[in-house]
Formats: structure tokens, sequence, C-alpha cells
């Protein structure tokens, strides 16, 4: 019979922890609310004591959430326990995380006590917190680090006073996966009263050991997992708990656990973090970056289209995601570039197969990648005459006039005439530009995102700028390096509406054939 893993999310606690900038009331609602739809058991809302503004966004996250468990950190210190009971107060049931250091290193330089103090401690705040509540949760930090005797003792102690959920915390991403399942394996040979508490574990990623810690205290016999969503956390992250519910998910057969997790709001979730805490997800992610199913090789590409399964664990529908499109590269194969075109409604009777992969290599070679509307003008523009130039940069500059506002003058040739345009914005110079060439080329485009960054070329530094663009439903793509960034932006979006413009054309070539 499978069991179940309870899921433990710390992102508003230990993983604001690792922002530059702390949340604010509404951001971690916004968070909270997400970690509910997906269906996380248990929310830790954050560490009351530390701020007046951690103490308000609890008592609010405590007024938006009716499913998931709310739970705030607590020292072992009196005041810290009845200040997270308060911010919680309004709630019929929530839980109080107490967390005190068990490891020789942590009593001896941190605490300045010895082990029975540390016992003592313990014992009197688990005492305090049952008198607001009787879901409590102990943590020994630095576990990883504890010798297995003091382990074995503190843990036996807090469950005969009647804690329910004990943490093992690999505070510091000390220990490797056989380690640390040894030490919750000693704990239910040699705790006698083990099976009268559920044992969680938090693991650190210092060392990347993180969800692989976590999986294999699940196969030695803990049943709550604790970490984040992203891996966001304390240094190097905590357990990505994406990762560990994906496992969980696809070696079904192997761990035999199952969660309550919502998979297909994985994905939202993690977004709507990234966003929220301003923290990018890195492309080789595992489960959510931008590459986790996209494929760039040929043989892996024609494997895909054979039978995803051949290159492919999960769909990335699991997790919320519609079907990924291929990386079209120098490296991709015919067989890929024949399926895009079909994805995209056209048949071999429409081209020339053999004639556009020719085309396919030589431009991919000078570009990186290739898109929809590149294939297009590719397949169905005779000549190089994709390469034309509808609109070309001849002038930009702009003039600070105040704190907050700048005036922006463009010319450019467009429609075999000059053009010019003068446009004051408050909005930023980039944003100045975008609205000021969406108004002279009179293109209804949308400006979805823009990445600047500085790269050493030629013994100087060079701004790159890449941008995304949607229109009619497509999205298309600019990138343009310049010693100047105004211009490597101007030009970037020059590059996308020559694109756009071109994109029409064969659209109306093909509509008129």
């Amino acid at each position: 019979m499978k069991e179940k893993i309870i899921i433990f999310d710390t992102t508003l606690r230990d993983g604001e922890q690792a922002l530059q900038s702390s949340l604010n009331t509404q951001e971690k609602i916004k968070i909270a609310l997400a970690l509910e739809e997906m269906k996380i058991d248990i929310i830790e809302a954050g560490f009351p004591i530390s701020s007046p503004g951690d103490f308000k966004s609890v008592q609010e996250i405590c007024k938006k959430i009716k499913n998931s468990t709310i739970c705030s950190l607590a020292r072992c210190v009196e005041k810290d326990i009845i200040i997270a009971a308060k911010a919680m107060s309004k709630l019929d049931n929530f839980r109080i995380h107490l967390f005190l250091g068990t490891s020789k290193l942590h009593i001896e330089s941190k605490l300045k006590k010895n082990f029975k103090e540390i016992q003592d401690m313990a014992i009197k705040s688990v005492k305090l917190a049952q008198k607001y509540t009787d879901d409590i949760e102990f943590s020994c930090e630095d576990a990883g680090r504890t010798s297995i005797d003091d382990l074995c003792k503190i843990i036996e102690i807090l469950i005969k006073n009647g804690v329910k959920t004990i943490n093992i915390p690999d505070t510091v991403g000390y220990t490797v996966p056989n380690e640390f399942s040894k030490i919750i394996s000693e704990l239910y040979i040699r705790v006698p009263n083990i099976d009268q508490a559920i044992i969680s574990v938090h693991c650190h990623n210092d060392l990347g050991m993180a969800v692989g810690n976590s999986i294999s205290a699940i196969q030695a016999g803990a049943r709550q997992i604790e970490g984040t969503i992203t891996g966001i956390g304390e240094r190097a992250g905590n357990t990505a708990l994406e990762e560990v519910i994906m496992a969980i998910k696809t070696r079904k057969k192997m761990l035999n656990f199952f969660t309550d997790i919502k998979y297909k709001k994985i994905y939202k979730t993690s977004k709507i973090i990234s966003n929220i805490c301003n923290i990018s997800i890195p492309i080789n992610k595992s489960i959510i970056g931008k590459n986790a199913f996209a494929h760039s090789s040929g043989i892996h590409q024609d494997g895909i289209i054979k039978n995803r399964k051949n290159y492919e664990i999960m769909s990335p529908k699991d997790i919320g995601l519609k079907k990924i499109k291929f990386n079209l590269t120098s490296r991709s194969g015919r067989a890929a570039v024949k399926n895009r075109m079909q994805e995209m409604g056209y048949t071999e009777k429409d081209y020339d197969l053999k004639k556009l992969y020719q085309k396919f290599l030589k431009l991919a070679d000078e570009k990186g990648q290739i898109f929809d509307y590149d294939l297009q003008m590719l397949a169905f523009i005779k000549n190089n005459s994709f390469k034309k130039k509808y609109i070309i940069l001849k002038k930009i500059f702009f003039t600070v006039q105040s704190f907050q506002t700048t005036n922006i003058y463009i010319k450019i040739f467009y429609n075999n005439q000059i053009k010019k345009i003068n446009l004051s914005t408050k909005n930023g110079i980039i944003n100045g530009i975008y609205k000021a060439l969406k108004k002279i080329t009179n293109i209804n485009f949308l400006l979805k995102k823009i990445t600047i960054e500085s790269i050493y070329k030629e013994n100087k530094i060079w701004g790159k700028v890449n941008i995304v663009v949607k229109y009619k439903n497509e999205i298309f793509y600019g990138k343009n390096i310049s010693k100047d960034i105004i211009k490597a932006s101007s030009k970037s979006i020059i590059d996308v509406l020559n694109n756009i413009l071109q994109y029409n054309q064969i659209k109306k070539n093909i509509k008129n054939s």
C-alpha cells in the first residue's frame, strides 16, 4: 500500500531569507494562495518575531488560506512562541515550528550551553507552545552533524512530551544520501516511541545533495519533506520541492509513495514565485527550466517525433506546460524541420524539403536559432530576399528633460521614405523607444520581455539586448550588440519589426497563390 508524503513548503520563510529585499504582505499572500492552489499540505508563512512586517504577513495569510495548514517558526524562546501563536490566533488549527541546535558545535559555540540545558530548553518551549496548539513541530538544528546518541535521546524526550512532528535538518547541506538515510534508519531502530511522531527532513543544497538526501530519507522512513519551490533558500538553497514531487510521481513503482499535489500547477506556481522574488529560473533547471523539455540534437528530435518516451521520462503537460517545440539549430535534422512545417500547417507539396533544409543549415550557422517565421521565409521567399530590411534606423538621440521625463527623437527609413518622431516618456528610455517605433510604423506589437547584459568584446564593454515581442499571437525575437545600449535596444526592436513585415508579406503571398 502506498504511503503519503507530506509536503511542507518554506518558500515564505527560508526562501525569503535568500532574497536581496523582503517581500511585502501582498506578495506573500499571492505566493501563499498559489501554494494552496497547488495543494501544499503545510505552508510555513514566516518567522513572526523577526519583524513587525513578518508578523503582519503571517496574520494576513491566515485570513486568506483555508485548506493548507499554516505554520510559523519560533526559537525556543518564550517571546518567540507567544508572538508566533498570536500571529496565527485567528485560526482554529495551526502549527508552531520550534527549532534548537543539537550538534556539539551549535551547543558549545553558538548557544554556549551543555546538552542537558538544551534538553531543558526544548521541553520548556514545547510545554509553552502546547498552550496554544497541539500541532508542534520540533527541528533539531544541525541534526546532520549531531551525534546519533544525542539525537536519539532528545527525540525520545520530545515525543514523550507530545511533539507530533520531529524534523531532522541537514542545516548546512553537509551529508550525502547514504549517510543521511542511515541517520533516519538509526532513529527508527533506536528511538522506542518513534512511531508516535512523523519524521520530517529539511535539507540544504550546499553540496548539491538536498533532493537526493530527501529521497533517501523517505526511503528510510521519513514521511514529511520540507523545501521550497525552485529550491530558493539560505546560501545554495533548499530542497527543490518540484523535483521531489515529480521524482515521487515518475518513479512511483520504485518509491511506492504519493503526494496530494496538483502537478499541473507546478509550472504556474514556480513562475509566480520566480516573478515575485525576482529570481530567474536557470534554463537547465530540472522540471521547470526552459530546457527541461527542449531538444536540439537532431538524433533526439527524431527520436521524440517517433515516440516522446525515447527522450522524455515525463510529459510537460504533467506540470502544466503546453507541448514544447524543438529548438531549431544547426544541430537539428531534416525530420525536425519537416515536423515544424507540419505543425505550422504545411505539407511537403507546399515546399521543397531538400532546398529548405539546405537554406536552413546555412541560416542556422549564421543566426544560431531558427524560429517559425524564419522557416516560412526560407521556404516561400526566393533567392536571398528574406534578408530585406523594410525599416532602417537612421538616427536616434534623447534628452533628459527632468528627473522623470525623457524626450526621444527617432528617424527611420520606412516605406521608401524618411519618417521622424519626437516623443516624451516617463517610463524609461527603452519603453519610450518601443512606443515611438510602434507609433511611427503603425505596427501593433507588444513588447513582452527585454533583457540587457554586458559582454566583453574587443577589450571593451558592449551592451547585448535580447527582446521578445508578440504580434497576432505569434512570438518574434530580436537581438543586437552595440557599444551604445540605446542603439542596441532600438536595433533589436527594428530587427523584430523587419521580421514581422517579412512574415506579413509571406502570409499575403501564400494567400494570393
